[in-house]
């Protein structure tokens, strides 16, 4: 007898189905990119260098993180063991939370925050426990340590945080993991190199830290996808279990130690930026615009109900940012990165530009 014929089709499990989606508007990006918080002009010199002798035969091979681990590991005065790289910090991220959060468990997050963090935990059975911070987005540390419970199993905080460029003090992380040492506190220093205080002392010593850095930002590697994961070698053990052996690809690993042995160009970076945000900063004060104070190479403000008008006004001029107005408590708020500042003049004529078409229109009310 022939098979009956049946009209099933695959489906994911219903976890899938019900994770949250995210779209990050890449596309059309041949302006100036005050979008996304990457370096704004280029790598290292030394790392174009590496680019330009790399064989076509090199490339034939499966990668090797572990030499690259070591360089990584010296370089941040940790061992080996305790340091994982990753194809850029989303990829740390999943990897730990696949790691450690199973049905029951919480992740606690204060928000508004890195959406990815959510997007990453709806791939798991835990729940998303949420701390919304006051008006002034600064950091909920209060709150957030009433919201820890005994299911609480890990704390994830960007520090700075983005979109609100706030950050915690050393004292608040380190009394969080004191409160919860049954949670893994991860600590995202995406944007360490404009801050500069740092927890990667403690990432092979506080039983329970786990530190998370991106070479995307302050390096200009974002295009390689390069993030690390630091901690004690007996929670990195589960992590690399979780982790693909080959996810970070050999261009990637061939360009890091140059990225790092140049300390003379991002040193040069990371100083434009700092000045071009007190100088943008100015401007926005002398504009009337609000602003939040930001310990990163953004800043937020406050457009109001024209938000969205106003991107697409900037993006006319050949200026790019970012609508974070969907953000929680971000309601008509634009984040502007901010690069060097030569290109933040053209940011600053778009800005003045912009705000006199919305002002006009809303005079017209």
């Amino acid at each position: 007898m022939a098979n009956a014929v049946t009209t099933a089709t695959p489906t994911p499990r219903a976890r899938v189905q019900a994770m949250m989606e995210y779209h990050p508007p890449l596309g059309s990006r041949d302006a100036l990119r005050l979008d996304f918080n990457e370096n704004t002009l280029e790598c290292s010199p030394k790392v174009r260098d590496v680019l330009a002798q790399i064989s076509a035969g090199a490339l034939t091979r499966y990668p090797e993180r572990e030499p690259v681990e070591a360089i990584v590991a010296a370089k941040l005065g940790l061992r080996a063991e305790q340091v994982a790289l990753t194809n850029g910090v989303d990829e740390a991220i999943h990897v730990l939370f696949e790691t450690f959060l199973e049905e029951s468990d919480e992740l606690l997050l204060p928000v508004p925050t890195y959406t990815m963090y959510q997007v990453y935990a709806s791939a798991t059975d835990a729940r998303v426990v949420t701390v919304q911070a006051a008006g002034d987005l600064q950091f909920p540390f209060e709150r957030l340590m009433a919201a820890i419970t005994p299911q609480t199993k890990v704390i994830a905080i960007a520090n700075p945080n983005s979109p609100s460029g706030s950050v915690a003090s050393r004292e608040q992380l380190l009394e969080l993991a004191r409160r919860a040492p049954q949670a893994v506190l991860m600590v995202d220093e995406a944007y360490f190199h404009f801050y500069g205080e740092t927890l990667m002392d403690l990432a092979g010593t506080a039983p329970n830290l786990v530190v998370a850095r991106t070479f995307s930002k302050a390096y200009g590697l974002a295009g390689l996808r390069l993030g690390l994961l630091a901690g004690p070698a007996e929670l990195m053990q589960w992590v690399r279990r979780v982790l693909s052996p080959y996810s970070v690809n050999s261009l990637a690993l061939a360009c890091l130690p140059a990225a790092l042995e140049d300390t003379k160009y991002l040193d040069w970076y990371v100083g434009e930026v700092l000045a071009a945000r007190r100088e943008f900063e100015a401007t926005l004060d002398a504009s009337g615009v609000r602003r939040w104070p930001s310990c990163t190479n953004f800043v937020l403000v406050d457009i109001g109900t024209q938000h969205a008008e106003f991107v697409r006004l900037m993006r006319a001029a050949g200026v790019l940012v970012r609508d974070r107005s969907s953000d929680p408590g971000c309601d008509g708020c634009v984040r502007i990165t901010i690069g060097t500042r030569e290109q933040m003049k053209k940011a600053v004529a778009a800005l003045n530009d912009a705000l006199k078409v919305l002002r006009a229109e809303s005079g017209k009310r």
